[in-house]
């Protein structure tokens, strides 16, 4: 066992001790300060247009502002180790993706947290497809295309990912398990610095949500070929699903998942998943999200909780089929 790795284990020991020895009507006074909610990438990808639009709102409801903290890196796990090491007081929250909250468990060999054991469901915020995007460079109107190229060129078509085990990744992964193509994967730090070299035509193609997509396909600078969910997107229904572009059974997207660090007093989970789940009832929060293809949830932290582990079971299985192992 590494050092690292028992210095984490002691800290989790001595929160969960400090934490039982705690004054209750701490808790009851929740929030008493400002709200930092990290976010796993840097400003500018999909994690940002979920957050922005509704922290302002939140802040309203919980009487605190709340501090957006990008922290980009490793595939998002420098954002869910900062948040499993802070103190369990309902200060510190992450917008956790489906990578981070789900994928990343099994992909990443030494990670010193687990997102089952190390923190606290409060809400699924929200979920959408991913877009499956090209350069227009790239000769391919569609999937059959697209793949027919992949093809031809085996390990030549480059496409992108806001990082290692990141959605998008895994879903390109899958993608390319199913139907038996080479394409490179180049890993960034987030949506924020792919984009220009996404543009310019350095790399070839993602999947990304359509919020962050949106102006570049209205431009004409990139084109979408399909969607990844199982139905058709509301933000684009001429779209067809991968599934229905000759590759069976094909679904994958993104989905948010509000969590705290273990031992969050349950008061403070409960008053954070009504205020949370009211703001996404708000029409012009959830109606700007909707406009991007997002799909506003609100869940109890129980069913967040199943949801979870249900995505760690999936995720674990497709990465074992694909191999994908990171250090």
């Amino acid at each position: 066992m590494s050092f690292d790795v028992c210095r984490v284990r002691l800290w989790r020991a001595c929160a969960a001790l400090v934490l039982l020895s705690a004054n209750p009507a701490s808790a009851q006074n929740f929030p008493d300060g400002p709200i930092r909610l990290v976010l796993p990438y840097p400003p500018g990808g999909s994690a940002d247009f979920v957050a922005r639009p509704i922290s302002p709102r939140l802040s309203e409801r919980l009487g605190q502002q709340v501090v957006i903290d990008n922290r980009g890196g490793a595939g998002g796990n420098i954002a869910m180790e900062i948040v499993a090491r802070a103190t369990p007081d309902g200060r510190t929250l992450i917008l956790a993706l489906a990578a981070q909250a789900a994928a990343n468990v099994s992909l990443y060999r030494n990670l010193t947290w687990d997102p089952l054991r190390d923190f606290e469901p409060v809400t699924l915020v929200a979920a959408q497809p991913y877009f499956l995007v090209v350069h227009p460079s790239l000769v391919a109107n569609n999937v059959n295309e697209l793949l027919a190229l992949a093809r031809e060129k085996p390990g030549q078509i480059s496409y992108w990912s806001s990082g290692n085990g990141s959605a998008p990744h895994m879903s390109m992964e899958l993608l390319k398990t199913m139907t038996k193509v080479d394409m490179l994967h180049v890993p960034y730090k987030g949506g924020g610095p792919a984009y220009p070299d996404f543009i310019a035509g350095r790399v070839q193609a993602t999947f990304t949500s359509y919020g962050s997509s949106a102006q570049h396909l209205r431009a004409g600078r990139l084109r979408a070929l399909a969607v990844s969910g199982a139905r058709r997107s509301r933000a684009a229904p001429e779209l067809a699903t991968v599934a229905e572009s000759g590759v069976p059974g094909y679904e994958s997207g993104v989905w948010y998942a509000l969590l705290a660090p273990r031992g969050t007093p349950s008061t403070v989970i409960e008053r954070l998943n009504r205020d949370m789940v009211a703001v996404l009832k708000t029409t012009d929060a959830g109606e700007r999200l909707e406009t991007m293809g997002v799909e506003v949830a609100g869940s109890s932290p129980a069913e967040l909780g199943r949801y979870m582990r249900s995505e760690v079971t999936k995720w674990a299985n497709v990465i074992k089929r694909t191999g994908a192992k990171l250090d």
